[in-house]
């Protein structure tokens, strides 16, 4: 059988080609010119750029790259752009400056000044191109200044700005194009700057906000409005010793919310009545073990230790407050159909919201689990649920607790033998799912026992669907068939396993 050495990639289109260019490493596609005139002209029709100056800098024994390294680097740029002289369009540019073995080398011996100007004219011309796509990072040492005209781009839809670029002061901001901003531990831009920003770019539609460098936060997720937004992502590490007296968030248009902090002393949110899907990571400032996890109502002489327990409880010095009110953040969400809860947030929903209102519209509630944290706020989450459809769980163990109420099986003999003496309804008999997904179900005896609380109780149960965690193949087995023992609430309940 004879084989064929002809060029078949040679042979498809040019169009198709510069295709496949663009998807592959710009160092790579930049090779190609050499290969023969027609694949230098090619590289014209390359319309995606990717620039990371770890691909033509190696570090000295030191472990520090050299200036020369770094004008190998700006040098590949500039030539690259030199064969994309006649190049139409070109779409996305990424440029990333830093690499992990080179971060001093700026400092000394390279002239600021330089870099900062042929950097400049790269993203020029990229603009001249009809740029659509920018992406911008630099690590500590190695940030420039942002040319001012990168805020007055008129095809620019997608920006992102991550590291240490510099913005001096805007003069003047109109993006008429841009759908997507990312801020990502981009500290060096101040709030009168930011806000500017915002208000420059009248179509904006995704706000992706990361201050995750705590030494240096740009506190953009401080202070978020906009009348254009639909989805949201804040994610802000703040310094432990900076608590926040408040944030504010206005967004009219906003459907969709990931948001992640520390508690500030308030949380001002308004004007969201299109939210439909919420996930919140709501951090304390300080350990709540100490403030509701007090179990020693388990004793079999409880009631002959009250009198002691009174006269203990006289000479202890009251808790001081946990910082933070979440309050007004939960009321502005009231209204949507999905929420997802981290552990820390089920404890911010306990200890710092001092209503909770009435979730009409949720569907969906979703909650992640963690040995640390505890439930207390269920019963009082589900009874504000009075529509819900499908609860999610990600894992069943949880800290026990004095207050975890009749949601959770772990409640103390104490406070069982109190609900069972005035006859309370649970919140569970009361609630409406029909759909109850858990996951990573390990099958202790702790899960095993909350299993059976839920499906005792859930009289609306149509469906159980359980992801069970375990690698060997009989084990599974026996922990399904414990599962489908369990006596059941529901006739029509059925329970499946992934």
């Amino acid at each position: 059988m004879k084989t064929s050495s002809r060029d078949l990639i040679s042979s498809l289109p040019d169009e198709l080609i510069g295709k496949i260019l663009s998807l592959v490493p710009t160092k790579e596609a930049a090779s190609t010119s050499i290969l023969s005139k027609r694949w230098k002209n090619l590289l014209c029709l390359v319309d995606s750029l990717c620039f990371d100056d770890s691909m033509v800098m190696y570090p000295t024994e030191e472990g520090v790259a050299t200036c020369g390294a770094a004008l190998r680097f700006l040098d590949f740029v500039d030539k690259t752009f030199a064969l994309l002289n006649n190049s139409p369009i070109i779409k996305k540019l990424s440029l990333s400056r830093g690499h992990a073995f080179g971060r001093l080398y700026h400092a000394a011996t390279c002239k600021h000044d330089h870099v900062k100007l042929r950097l400049d004219r790269c993203i020029w011309m990229a603009m001249e191109r009809g740029l659509l796509e920018l992406h911008l990072h630099a690590d500590p040492c190695c940030g420039i200044a942002l040319m001012q005209e990168l805020f007055t781009c008129k095809t620019l839809v997608k920006l992102t700005l991550s590291g240490d670029y510099l913005i001096q002061v805007l003069e003047r901001v109109f993006l008429p194009a841009l759908k997507s901003l990312s801020m990502l531990s981009f500290p060096a831009i101040d709030h009168p700057d930011y806000c500017r920003l915002i208000d420059g770019c009248p179509v904006l539609e995704d706000l992706f906000i990361s201050d995750a460098n705590p030494l240096q936060p740009s506190y953009c997720g401080q202070h978020v409005e906009s009348e254009t937004i639909k989805r949201l992502v804040v994610f802000v590490n703040l310094p432990k010793f900076d608590h926040p007296e408040d944030t504010y968030l206005r967004a009219p248009n906003l459907v969709q919310l990931d948001y992640s902090c520390y508690v500030s002393e308030d949380h001002w949110f308004v004007d969201l009545d299109s939210l439909v899907q919420v996930r919140l990571d709501l951090r304390l400032w300080e350990s709540t073990y100490d403030y509701d996890y007090d179990d020693d109502d388990d004793d079999d002489d409880d009631e002959a230790a009250d009198d002691d327990d009174d006269d203990d409880s006289f000479h202890k010095k009251p808790k001081p407050a946990i910082i933070g009110d979440v309050s007004h953040l939960v009321a502005g969400i009231r209204n949507i159909k999905t929420l997802h809860l981290s552990p820390d947030s089920l404890e911010a929903f306990q200890f710092c919201c001092d209503s909770m209102p009435m979730f009409k519209n949720l569907l969906n509630l979703s909650i992640e689990s963690h040995k640390e944290k505890g439930w207390q706020v269920m019963p009082l989450l589900l009874n504000s649920c009075p529509n819900l459809h499908t609860l999610i769980i990600k894992g069943l163990v949880h800290r026990i607790t004095n207050r975890c109420g009749d949601a959770c099986a772990c409640i103390p003999k104490k406070q069982r033998r109190i609900l069972e003496k005035e006859k309370t309804i649970s919140c569970l008999w009361t609630c409406q799912v029909k759909v109850l997904e858990i996951s990573e179900y390990g099958g202790s005896f702790e899960e095993l026992n909350q299993m059976m609380h839920f499906l005792g109780k859930l009289e609306c149960l149509e469906t159980v669907k359980v992801g069970v965690n375990s690698d060997k193949d009989n084990q599974s087995e026996f922990l399904r068939a414990s599962l489908l023992a369990l006596p059941k609430a529901s006739s029509k309940c059925d329970i499946q396993f992934s």
